[in-house]
């Protein structure tokens, strides 16, 4: 699943990089998140899961047009696995339409939009299996700097929402070094640390109830820019 998501995310920036040439930017990315999980129940149990190392794909189009805008795609599969052999897994898909503010003005970016969050939830356990889906809208905020005459840059990026008993929110900070070793495809690298909540009773099935997650950790990746 994960290749032909990455196979679909180059290629979609390939073509648009041959459609927009100089007047557009896309970049990809893929790499390997190695976070630890906790839930918190709605009794105040805490449960602690085993680290896990879960995979991470990413691309964005960013086009000159003032009105519509730019577009980045994200997609994780985290999976927990705690003491008594339970295997909680949510695949999170967000779609991320944003506006520049301030596009490498002084050697800073700063994009503001929206995220459209979609989870899908499993849950197995012995003869047990529940599964959901849900879907959040989030407050999007990306800044990054980019060291002047130099390919590294540091960047820190946030999605928040809060409203009844719902509250997710998924943050991260990293540092990324761009290779010049082309002008048209400039490989990279990335490394960061990513922290996640998901507390939400916006469940269809009642027999979940409300959930209580936490996520943490390091992650490391290869970028591509065009």
């Amino acid at each position: 699943m994960y290749k032909k998501l990455l196979l679909a995310l180059l290629a979609s920036s390939a073509i648009a990089s041959s459609i927009f040439a100089d007047i557009a930017r896309v970049e990809a990315g893929v790499g390997v998140w190695k976070q630890e999980t906790s839930s918190t129940s709605i009794t105040g149990t805490k449960t602690t899961y085993d680290k896990e190392n879960d995979t991470y794909v990413w691309a964005f189009i960013k086009h000159p047009a003032p009105i519509i805008p730019n577009i980045r795609i994200e997609h994780v599969k985290t999976t927990s696995v705690n003491a008594w052999n339970e295997t909680t897994e949510f695949a999170q898909i967000d779609v991320i339409p944003y506006y520049n503010i301030l596009d490498n003005t002084g050697w800073i970016t700063i994009d503001l939009g929206l995220d459209i969050k979609s989870i899908s939830l499993d849950t197995v356990h012995a003869s047990m299996n529940m599964s959901d889906d849900f879907v959040l809208p989030l407050g999007y905020l990306r800044t990054r700097f980019q060291l002047p005459l130099s390919g590294l840059g540091a960047e820190a990026d946030a999605k928040y929402v809060s409203y009844s008993d719902n509250t997710v929110y998924d943050a991260r900070i990293k540092l990324d070094y761009t290779f010049d070793i082309s002008p048209v495809i400039q490989p990279a690298i990335e490394v960061g640390y990513r922290v996640q909540k998901i507390e939400t009773d916006e469940l269809l099935y009642t027999t979940l109830g409300k959930i209580d997650f936490d996520f943490s950790g390091f992650y490391a990746g290869v970028m591509i820019r065009f």
